[in-house]
């Protein structure tokens, strides 16, 4: 047996043995722990198979395994594929053809509706065919870059010969499997960030001496954007995980961010008034907890154990916390409202929602794709 025909069998034994109960990245690392005798090259080739082969969602799933992995390695690949020319050469001929020509190749149709059952679903700005296609592509690697350090983190990459693409005043976006943190040892210098997260702040414009919560603030990203935005807002973090705050402060203290508050809080909880007791704030970041459907290209696995009946409860979670949340709003403050999802119930549904129960209006924002970038497709408004 070559050692093509072991990296397929061994692709087949994951993908037949994982339930979905744990992120992909972890079953695969315990996988290759229990399996010492792999090395780092038997392990990016067995995770590439697996990865392409969950990135075909929910077509050709009647298929036998290992059928299905090679058609996801030709359909998720535009160049010569090592693999491909060992297991089906005549595939790998064909791999450079576009990628409507190539799902002619395979049997049956292949439609965004195969790739992603529930286009239906999808926020109404959100391109169904560019979405679904851009699924069986690895999403790229983002940084932020702090100040005004462009030029000299170029300089470090153009070094290195790491090829990148610059968009907009600050962001850069590299292959995915790039060691950012081994290129630029000083974490001050810049943010990995996903290129859609990085838009949001178009929303977010503070003034100084403002007082903002971010009360998701999750590992803190947001929360940094919005400091350099302006350093002279008086800062509130929050997240329901004491472990992911003490995350962000070491995340904080990389960023030379010194100034800001942090407290654990539930906001599903009746005791936030307890909490905050009669503070208010000029602005309220809430990144909504959500089905995380706009980074499925980062999680395909995600796509095979996903069922219909979250998105609603995701909205029933997302509409609890808001009642929660505006209260602690001025009268003329701002809530930004984001989610990383394409489903119409947790983003349109969800504005309008707010609309119905407080006096809060859409400003300006919507679905902010990422499928033209090789980036994460996410929803965010601001409200006045």
């Amino acid at each position: 047996m070559t050692r093509w025909e072991n990296y397929l069998s061994a692709a087949e034994k994951i993908i037949t043995t994982y339930n979905g109960s744990l992120p992909l990245h972890h079953f695969l690392k315990s996988f290759f722990k229990e399996h010492p005798y792999m090395g780092g090259r038997d392990r990016r080739w067995v995770s590439q198979l697996v990865y392409e082969y969950f990135r075909l969602g929910h077509w050709g799933k009647d298929m036998p395994v290992k059928e299905r992995i090679i058609s996801g390695v030709f359909l998720c690949n535009t160049s010569d594929n090592d693999f491909l020319r060992a297991i089906n050469s005549n595939l790998n001929d064909q791999v450079t053809l576009p990628l409507n020509e190539k799902m002619q190749l395979l049997p049956g149709s292949i439609t965004p509706e195969q790739l992603f059952p529930w286009t239906r679903a999808l926020s109404a700005d959100v391109d169904a065919g560019a979405f679904t296609t851009a699924l069986l592509k690895q999403p790229r690697l983002f940084i932020r870059v702090r100040g005004n350090r462009l030029n000299k983190v170029k300089a470090l990459l153009d070094n290195a010969a790491i090829s990148y693409d610059v968009i907009g005043d600050q962001t850069l976006s590299l292959p995915n499997s790039t060691k950012i943190e081994s290129l630029l040892p000083d974490k001050s210098w810049y943010e990995i960030q996903d290129a859609s997260s990085q838009a949001t702040g178009a929303l977010f414009k503070p003034q100084k001496d403002e007082k903002w919560w971010d009360c998701c603030a999750a590992s803190g990203g947001k929360s940094i954007l919005l400091k350099d935005q302006q350093p002279g807002i008086q800062l509130l973090a929050s997240d329901i995980r004491k472990s992911i705050l003490e995350n962000l402060r070491q995340r904080f203290a990389a960023a030379g961010i010194r100034q800001y508050d942090t407290m654990v809080a539930d906001l599903t909880a009746g005791n936030l008034p307890t909490l905050l007791g009669k503070r208010q704030f000029d602005g309220i970041l809430l990144d909504a907890p959500c089905s995380g459907s706009g980074t499925w290209g980062r999680t395909p696995e995600s796509i095979s154990f996903f069922k219909e009946e979250e998105i609603g409860r995701f909205q029933q979670l997302q509409q609890r916390i808001v009642q929660n949340v505006i209260p602690f709003l001025k009268k003329g403050g701002v809530l930004i409202y984001i989610t990383c999802s394409v489903f119409r119930q947790e983003n349109e549904e969800v504005i309008q929602f707010i609309e119905q129960v407080s006096g809060l209006r859409k400003q300006e924002g919507g679905i902010i794709p990422g499928y033209d970038k090789g980036a994460d497709t996410m929803f965010a408004v601001r409200m006045q």
